[in-house]
């Protein structure tokens, strides 16, 4: 387990996860299918030419889940009881088949769980970049984890 407990968060660390990703083609034609999404602006080359991005874009939820997800070895790996909500998501700009993908991850806020005294809340701010550093995608997220065990 190397995800990080309750106590030892403070608002304001700063995370540049290592762990990089190149987005595929295949990536995305998977993601899409695995969750019944026929968008053809992702999945329809000649559909995808005719839009202002002039190529298929990869589906955003896949962009948020790959950000959040190479999060977790340096966060919360082993350490949180649940994701509780995901807020203010953007992507401000779209990620092309064959961009590579970086994580940065602030904590924005905590608070002890008034409900279980063997945890506390950890709201986290997700950023993705691509390689031209454009961001890609954000989402506030907030996981309740667990605290040190006594």
């Amino acid at each position: 387990m190397s995800g990080l407990f309750y106590e030892q968060f403070e608002v304001g660390m700063e995370f540049r996860h290592a762990l990089t990703r190149t987005v595929t083609e295949m990536d995305n034609v998977l993601f899409c299918a695995l969750t019944h999404n026929p968008q053809p602006l992702h999945l329809d080359a000649e559909f995808g030419r005719q839009t202002e991005f002039g190529e298929r874009i990869v589906n955003s939820l896949f962009t948020l889940g790959l950000v959040i997800g190479v999060s977790v070895g340096d966060t919360t790996l082993g350490t949180t009881v649940a994701n509780l909500g995901m807020t203010d998501v953007r992507f401000r700009s779209p990620v092309l088949h064959g961009d590579t993908i970086r994580s940065v991850t602030t904590v924005r806020e905590m608070r002890l769980s008034k409900s279980r005294p063997d945890a506390g809340l950890v709201v986290f701010e997700h950023f993705g970049f691509n390689q031209r550093d454009e961001e890609v995608a954000f989402c506030v997220r907030t996981a309740l984890m667990r605290r040190t065990p006594s």
